[in-house]
């Protein structure tokens, strides 16, 4: 099932049941009045969240959801039945937007849950219209129309660490490695068309899939999957050391951030040099030298080395720990 994080609905609430003209007979007695019964009101629209990130992929194909209609009233003076409600479920950290009104919830905790449209009010059956002066009414109203509108949810993922870099940084592995998450992976470009999610030491790490240059202004990947970094607690930046020039690819990253999203340069980060059993401990050590000359904190791993694996997942906890006290 294909990943999707932004979908376009319209929503309606269910309309009210209609008020009706009823009369009131009991046997061996004589006409005793008007007893027609209101509509019941329709039903409402909910969004709730929920802990599934693919939660909006069904709603790819969905144009209209609708709450249930009231019922009508009856005889004897009883009301119909209200529509049951309508629970759009979505992903925890999704947005949502009335588009016509501009409103919008931004549910970040799991089970919030919002009324976003109301459903119509029954209509009144005819004995709302009794009185002394007109003891037969023969009117009764029909229900109102509930509320709808184009809503749009816009999916921003909720992690502890986000891991960002290029494509082949290595960072569907290494979310393998550290959290068994079963993440594709493979020795091309964009390997990771959407983002992963593990968990590790209880806390939730997200693959976010590979930026190039220009991706801020919709190239490659482009502002799809830049959304979720915004979210993220912390940045990880997997740096290949297969590349020409590491301390480049570092840079390119954060200016694609930056044009982004500027705040996105405020969060804690940490840079991580990934495949270093692809080179020698020297050609290591002079990158990891040229970063801490920038005054960066630098920490290499190869996922073929357990003690270097077990090392790094210290350091994120620890990091992580650290930033929610």
């Amino acid at each position: 099932m294909a990943f999707t994080d932004q979908v376009t609905i319209q929503l309606k609430a269910g309309r009210g049941g209609n008020g009706v003209v009823r009369w009131r007979h009991e046997k061996g007695k004589e006409f005793m009045g008007p007893a027609g019964g209101d509509g019941g009101n329709g039903g409402n629209v909910f969004v709730t969240t929920v802990q599934d990130i693919m939660r909006l992929t069904p709603y790819r194909s969905i144009i209209v959801l609708e709450a249930e209609k009231g019922s009508d009233g009856q005889n004897s003076s009883k009301h119909g039945k209200s529509g049951n409600d309508l629970v759009v479920e979505v992903p925890v950290g999704t947005l949502v937007t009335n588009k016509k009104t501009g409103e919008s919830w931004d549910l970040t905790t799991i089970g919030q849950r919002v009324e976003v449209l109301k459903g119509g009010a029954g209509g009144m059956g005819n004995e709302h219209f009794k009185s002394s002066t007109n003891t037969t009414p023969l009117s009764a109203t029909d229900g109102k129309e509930g509320e709808e509108g184009e809503f749009t949810f816009e999916l921003k993922l909720i992690a502890d660490i986000g891991f960002v870099g290029f494509p082949n940084a290595g960072k569907s592995s290494l979310l393998n490695t550290l959290t068994k998450a079963n993440a594709k992976i493979g020795s091309y470009a964009f390997t990771t068309l959407e983002p992963n999610l593990g968990v590790m030491n209880g806390y939730i790490l997200a693959d976010i899939p590979g930026l190039i240059e220009g991706a801020s202004s919709g190239k490659g990947l482009g502002h799809k999957f830049l959304r979720h970094i915004s979210r993220t607690r912390i940045l990880l930046h997997c740096i290949s050391l297969e590349s020409e020039n590491p301390y480049k690819d570092y840079l390119s990253i954060r200016d694609e951030l930056e044009k982004y999203d500027a705040l996105l340069l405020e969060k804690p980060e940490l840079i991580l040099l990934t495949k270093t059993d692809v080179t020698d401990d020297k050609s290591v050590e002079k990158v990891v030298k040229q970063f801490s000359e920038k005054g960066h904190e630098v920490e290499t791993v190869t996922i073929l080395d357990d003690e270097k694996v077990k090392k790094l997942k210290e350091k994120l906890s620890t990091i992580i720990s650290s930033q929610m006290q």
